[in-house]
């Protein structure tokens, strides 16, 4: 079964994905992802199960979003995942700037980082304007 999904340009065309793992913006957030978990492993055991644990998890809910969102029939379920996952990239940077200002990460890394996060927020905010459009 193909689900359609919009695709993010500007034109607003009608893209058909067959897999979340199509969509470019998934992708990314799961680049994002793979990218936190590196610079977590250096974090030291005792922020197992604070700040490594926590920015783990929000970083692996955007794009866990994005795939939730693409399976759901309704454009307002749609909507409201690809909300939560852009909840989840706020979060993500919330993380990576306490991580920044206690000095567990590298201000330059955070740096690259925020501005791929930054990124995701407008895709995603193109991505729920148009289905708000098109609803």
């Amino acid at each position: 079964m193909l689900l359609l999904n919009l695709s993010l340009n500007s034109t607003r065309v009608l893209t058909v994905y067959k897999s979340f793992k199509d969509m470019e913006i998934w992708q990314k957030a799961m680049d994002v992802a793979a990218d936190i978990f590196l610079i977590t492993e250096t974090l030291p055991h005792k922020e197992d199960y604070g700040l490594t644990s926590q920015i783990r998890r929000s970083s692996v809910s955007i794009s866990a979003n994005i795939a939730e969102g693409f399976g759901r029939e309704h454009t307002l379920d749609k909507i409201n995942f690809y909300l939560y996952s852009r909840g989840s990239v706020f979060e993500t940077q919330s993380h990576l700037e306490y991580g920044k200002r206690v000095k567990y990460f590298n201000e330059d890394i955070v740096n690259i980082l925020d501005k791929k996060l930054s990124d995701l927020i407008l895709s995603l905010n193109k991505l729920i304007k148009t289905l708000r459009e098109n609803k």
